[in-house]
């Protein structure tokens, strides 16, 4: 390749100023050198670039070829720059995130004005086929973070928890089992559960509290979307195992009831899972602590309050 950055720079400030003399003072060139710098390009190209007139640097069709191009790499170049410069700032990047629970990505919007404000120019990415795999996605680096409620035993990742949310088993008012103070594993023997995974190795319920204590339901269906459970524990078709702030509007209508589920009540504890590194971006770390110090897409105030 003949051209240079350095010349494109030397093109443009000559055909900008029309003079070698003005060109030479924005590049801090002599008169003699930029001159001996243009015939140089001139040989490599085999063509002229400028016509002098009356002391005056005019452009030939080549030159306004090369011009044109020379606008538009340098153009491009300078925004690299500024984008790499931004990235070794970690002010700029992307960053790659899923949550444990489909239901959760509700609470993006907000969260992403409080980020957006401090780095305007990293893109958060939802990776919703990572959902039911988060931990898996993370390790083979198709995500930045991880949201989970699930244990995490591996060395390779950094684990930061969060919050606690409460899941509630969810049922019609006139429900035979709507008067209870709480929902014991037994209650679920002559139910049919709507439920978000199956088999149960996956739900949270059944690994916690029914296989434990030996609990089939009558039946099980599963059901993926959040709003169409609502609905048919609404119309009497089951009940089911919901966080306790999905279900809040409903709650307060008085068109679903929940009860606790065990006398204890049943919990997730929430954890930021990232990858272990000593460089993890600044916006990284700035997430998780919004995450952290906001727990209120994930537990909204108490009913009534």
């Amino acid at each position: 390749m003949n051209l240079e950055v350095r010349h494109l720079q030397l093109v443009l400030a000559v055909a900008e100023d029309g003079s070698v003399i003005k060109a030479g003072d924005r590049l801090h060139l002599t008169q003699s050198a930029l001159s001996h710098q243009l015939r140089d390009i001139e040989e490599k190209l085999g063509v002229s670039l400028f016509l002098r007139h009356n002391k005056r640097m005019l452009l030939t069709q080549a030159g306004e070829r090369l011009l044109s191009s020379a606008q538009e790499i340098l153009d491009n170049l300078k925004r690299t720059e500024e984008d790499i410069r931004q990235i070794a700032l970690n002010r700029e990047g992307v960053l790659r995130i899923s949550t444990q629970c489909s239901t959760c990505y509700h609470w993006l919007p907000s969260m992403l004005k409080l980020f957006n404000v401090k780095f305007p120019r990293v893109e958060v990415r939802i990776v919703v086929e990572a959902t039911r795999r988060p931990i898996q996605a993370l390790l083979d680096n198709k995500l930045d973070l991880a949201i989970v409620y699930s244990p995490i035993h591996n060395r390779k990742i950094t684990n930061k928890q969060l919050f606690k949310d409460e899941l509630v088993v969810i049922m019609q008012p006139d429900h035979p089992l709507a008067s209870r103070t709480h929902i014991k594993a037994k209650d679920f023997a002559d139910e049919n559960l709507l439920i978000y995974s199956y088999p149960k190795e996956e739900s949270l319920v059944f690994q916690k509290v029914l296989i434990p204590a030996g609990i089939m339901p009558k039946n099980v269906s599963q059901v993926q979307l959040t709003e169409a459970i609502i609905e048919m524990v609404k119309a009497g078709l089951g009940i089911s195992v919901l966080a306790k702030w999905s279900v809040a509007p409903q709650l307060e209508s008085g068109t679903l009831r929940a009860i606790p589920l065990t006398g204890r009540g049943f919990y997730r504890q929430w954890n930021a899972a990232t990858i272990k590194s000593k460089s993890t971006p600044a916006y990284l770390n700035e997430f998780v602590k919004l995450l952290a110090s906001n727990c209120e897409p994930f537990c909204p105030p108490k009913v009534g309050k």
